[in-house]
């Protein structure tokens, strides 16, 4: 089978033998996902994928640590300081001298990795490059600096919040989930009101938090493995109880249904616009919802989603509305 992505399609044509090798962070392709070696991924998705073809998938909060390859491709992410975590969690956790390529498509930043590497003390050089994609290769050696410190925390709603890089709204609470919690006490009132809350693409935590701290019973969902771990370490910050879950949607979630759902969705693939979760968010949300349950999601305000509910629920409110983002409320039959 031929490889699909760019990035896989250089790799392709290398006169290497890959056998054995781990594949860090990369991308769905099926060139990749029936061919050698293992994958190590914070994605659900990926992992997922891998395992159904009995492939071995590993992810960095897995614990055991992954068995020592013959070498390593890095696929390098939308986010650099994600990749350069990577790049940390490849060196502490290889041993030394381990092959290691960088891949990635030269609109994604790629030629910035020489750079990193060289901060790094990681001599690289360039091997090949095709399809607007560059690869380069080095081997791993000790930095000194350790993956954990890229983990931060800010303040924001009185809480503390868990951040890493790659995580929706790393550092900073984003100006649409902020709309969302002002929004939240009219329609999810806690204390005697509390109820089971899904917060759905859960990013850092923030919305859990906020829930759980008015009562409600939480669990929190993200295909992002890097959320889901964020999400719990917020929840623990602020002596909070929840269910962290990863989950591309609600694939892995258990026969439940909740009181509400509630979400800030994502509608960016690495760089591409994809509306694919959102739209399964909210189409299948009736089938996870109580009766008189209800979806409570905010959004960018041209996206397409106005229709989408409609279809699904029937019928749809918007609670409020900014110019830039808005609230939208859908309800099964049954909700006042």
């Amino acid at each position: 089978m031929s490889a699909e992505t760019p990035v896989c399609q250089l790799l392709e044509r290398q006169d290497l033998d890959y056998r054995g090798w781990l594949w860090v962070a990369p991308p769905r392709d099926a060139w990749l996902e029936g061919g050698e070696g293992s994958v190590l991924s914070g994605d659900h998705g990926v992992l997922k994928a891998w395992r159904e073809r009995g492939r071995p998938a590993f992810s960095p909060f897995d614990g055991p640590e992954v068995a020592e390859p013959p070498g390593a491709v890095l696929f390098w992410p939308k986010s650099h300081a994600l990749g350069e975590w990577w790049l940390l969690w490849l060196c502490a956790g290889l041993p030394e001298g381990t092959p290691l390529q960088v891949v990635g498509e030269n609109q994604g930043g790629i030629k910035r990795v020489l750079k990193v590497l060289a901060a790094l003390g990681l001599g690289c050089r360039k091997r090949d490059s095709a399809r607007r994609c560059l690869l380069v290769e080095t081997r791993l050696g000790r930095v000194g600096i350790e993956p954990e410190a890229a983990w931060t925390a800010f303040e924001a709603e009185g809480m503390t919040l868990a951040s890493h890089p790659g995580v929706f709204g790393h550092g900073k609470l984003d100006d649409g989930t902020r709309l969302l919690l002002e929004t939240l006490p009219g329609v999810l009132p806690g204390s005697s009101g509390a109820s089971d809350v899904l917060d759905m693409g859960c990013g850092d935590g923030i919305l859990s938090a906020w829930l759980a701290r008015r009562g409600h019973a939480v669990t929190a969902v993200d295909v992002n493995l890097f959320a889901v771990e964020a999400a719990r370490r917020t929840l623990a910050a602020n002596g909070l109880a929840g269910h962290t879950l990863a989950s591309d949607v609600y694939s892995a979630l258990p026969a439940r249904r909740f009181a509400a759902i509630v979400s800030n969705p994502p509608f960016h693939q690495e760089r591409s616009i994809d509306y694919g979760p959102a739209g399964r968010l909210i189409r299948e949300a009736p089938a996870h919802l109580q009766p008189g349950g209800q979806l409570v999601l905010v959004a960018n305000a041209f996206l397409p989603y106005a229709d989408l509910l409609q279809q699904a629920f029937g019928g749809f409110e918007i609670l409020a509305d900014d110019r830039r983002f808005r609230v939208y409320r859908a309800c099964l039959a049954g909700s006042r």
